[in-house]
């Protein structure tokens, strides 16, 4: 009887092909891979050996040191993750009947308003649909676009940028900037910091392109001012943490100061005269037919934010009517 994974032109590629790819990726040892899937290591070489033999590539460059993709592999490694999520996710979504909902929600959001949504969405989907399984990423509003349009995230809360045209949006709300000083600076006062004196000061800022950056930088052109970038850094607690060390002043939103502020280690208010407000937006593909569950869960999402601009807890937010 021939062997089910005997390598060669009839070889077809079956998930534990794929199992196995991703292992090795993840692991960087087919040893490693072995122990990861439960199955002798013999097994993990062959399948990987097959799945070479079908795509006519190699996918991984061997050494002593351990098994490393090439970059054919990476695009593999890529689109089998992809595939096997997508097939987790149907087995889910399989098992749903009436109002007894599953599946897997990948939702995607900005790091400045993670921490303010992430724990009472959890707990919104939870108590109202336990069969539905959240994925939370985060990230800036470029990468969360992209992760749209590809598939790779089902919702997103998001700043509206340039449209894209997969993508189905919602605008929720506007939020003004913040302008951001150390403790030790003038008093900013709690009608807010002048845009013009801000500009006036060395900044600290994310590296372009990123979101807050380009506003910034608009708002500036509009008024004829130049930019005194002092240090620039995509990390915002390392943005915080040099503003409070005396190395200048930055922009963030208000959700991400407001706990520093209110114990006294940083100096900040709304930006004014004029303000620089972002819009945030709820996104979806726009091409796709969204299942039951993420439906759901954005729904979940935007009772979520409105609870909490009512609740007080996003500073500076003002809901978009309808």
């Amino acid at each position: 009887m021939p062997d089910r994974d005997n390598a060669g032109r009839g070889c077809r590629v079956e998930i534990r092909h794929l199992q196995s790819l991703l292992a090795v990726a993840d692991t960087g040892s087919v040893t490693r891979a072995a122990e990861l899937l439960h199955v002798v290591q013999p097994a993990v070489t062959r399948q990987i050996h097959n799945l070479e033999s079908e795509l006519g590539t190699s996918l991984f460059e061997r050494s002593r040191t351990g098994m490393r993709p090439t970059d054919i592999g990476l695009q593999v490694i890529e689109r089998a993750r992809r595939a096997l999520s997508e097939l987790e996710r149907a087995r889910e979504e399989a098992r749903s009947s009436g109002a007894a909902l599953h599946g897997i929600v990948t939702v995607g959001l900005l790091a400045s308003t993670a921490p303010l949504l992430a724990a009472p969405l959890v707990a919104a989907v939870a108590n109202a649909h336990p069969g539905v399984r959240l994925r939370l990423v985060t990230g800036f509003g470029g990468h969360l676009s992209r992760w749209l349009e590809a598939g790779d995230v089902d919702i997103a809360l998001t700043y509206n940028q340039p449209p894209a045209a997969a993508l189905s949006v919602k605008p929720l709300l506007d939020e003004d900037l913040w302008a951001v000083g150390p403790v030790e600076a003038p008093s900013v006062g709690s009608a807010g910091f002048g845009l013009r004196d801000l500009l006036q000061r060395p900044l600290v800022m994310p590296s372009a392109p990123h979101g807050i950056r380009s506003l910034v930088e608009s708002a500036a052109a509009r008024l004829g001012l130049p930019l005194d970038i002092a240090v620039e850094t995509n990390d915002a607690g390392v943005q915080k943490q040099l503003v409070q060390n005396g190395f200048g002043w930055t922009v963030l939103p208000g959700i991400m100061v407001a706990d520093e502020a209110a114990g006294g280690t940083l100096n900040s208010a709304p930006i004014v005269d004029p303000g620089i407000p972002r819009r945030i937006i709820l996104a979806r593909p726009g091409n796709a037919r969204s299942s039951s569950a993420v439906r759901m869960t954005a729904k979940l999402l935007e009772e979520t934010v409105v609870g909490r601009i009512h609740a007080g807890g996003w500073p500076s937010a003002r809901l978009i009517a309808g």
